[in-house]
Order: C-alpha cells, then structure tokens, then sequence
C-alpha cells in the first residue's frame, strides 16, 4: 500500500498485482490518483484465462440461484480467500441477487468453518497445499443441475499476456482501474 501511495506522490505510473487491500486503502488509492491526475491499475489476477472464468461467472450468476466458490493454491498463499475469488463474487453479487436462499437453514456443520466463508451468502472455500499454482471453480446449483466454471493456472507464464496488457494500457491511460476485466 505504501509503495502505491509514494508511487502517486511521485508521478510513478503504478501496475501492480497484489493482493488483500482494505476497501478504505483502495478508496484512498483511487481518490489520490484522481487528485493528483496520476494511473495506478491494480490487477488481482493478470490471467486472461481466469479474468474470462470470473466474466462468465458474472453472465451465469443471472441464470441460476445458488453459487459456491473453492479456490486453490501453491502452500506458500499467505491470504484466503484469494483476492480472485472475492472479485468473483463481487462480480457476481452485482447481479443484484441473493443466492442460496433455498438452501435449507438448519444445516449443522460438524466442523466449524466446513461450509467455508461467506461473503453476501457465497460460500467461499480455500485450499493450500504443494502441487497447486492457482486455480479456481465457480459452481452453479439449478433445478436437476450443476454447472462449473474452472481456470487452472499451471505455470506462472500465464499471467505475462494480462501484465504486458496491463503495463501498455498503464502507459496510455491516466486514472484508477481496479481489475484486468475493466481493461479487456
């Protein structure tokens, strides 16, 4: 937070993908940029494949009334939910709905958190273990159905299309953007 912040004050343009801001640091970041007419483009995921996972996500969440989200990575993944997840689910909380009202309210979990976290009644769930880089799966609950959306990033070679994007924009643009999916 820091650098982006001395980024601005410096008429630094600023692309970064990192992760885990509060919602106050991101609404300074971006009311500094446009005080100070500087470009800062915060990417939680610079992967075109998992940018179009969480755009379908967006499109599908209209169609079906319950959604659970897992999200999977490398042990090392200091945070959970990945930044990627939560941005799926706000994106697909724009869809001004609730999900998983159905779903019947006197479950027990017989582990506490089993169910996940739970963002605006989307259950969230995290895995770390070796073996994984990052992945993700979107799942939609409908009548007599499940539909899955998954993007697995295997190598971190797939993220240089979305940065290489993300730093040609950063040199053409002045302003804030948060999110790959509002430059492609």
């Amino acid at each position: 937070y820091k650098y982006i912040i001395s980024s601005i004050e410096k008429g630094i343009k600023c692309v970064t993908g990192s992760t885990g801001f509060s919602t106050e640091q991101l609404e300074s970041i971006e009311k500094l940029c446009q005080s100070k007419n500087k470009t800062v483009i915060i990417a939680p995921n610079f992967s075109i494949g998992a940018i179009l996972m969480m755009k379908f996500s967006e499109m599908s969440a209209k169609y079906f009334d319950n959604v659970e989200i897992i999200e999977m990575h490398h042990e090392n993944k200091k945070d959970s939910p990945s930044g990627t997840a939560i941005k799926t689910a706000e994106m697909i909380i724009k869809n001004n709905k609730q999900f998983n009202q159905n779903l019947p309210k006197d479950t027990v979990e017989k582990i506490e958190g089993s169910r996940g976290g739970n963002l605006e009644n989307i259950n969230i769930h995290s895995v770390r273990m070796p073996g994984f880089v990052a992945a993700q799966e979107v799942l939609f609950g409908g009548l007599g159905q499940v539909f899955s959306i998954k993007h697995q990033t295997i190598n971190r070679e797939a993220y240089m299309p979305g940065l290489l994007l993300s730093l040609k924009k950063a040199m053409e643009i002045n302003g804030y953007v948060y999110g790959l999916e509002n430059l492609i």
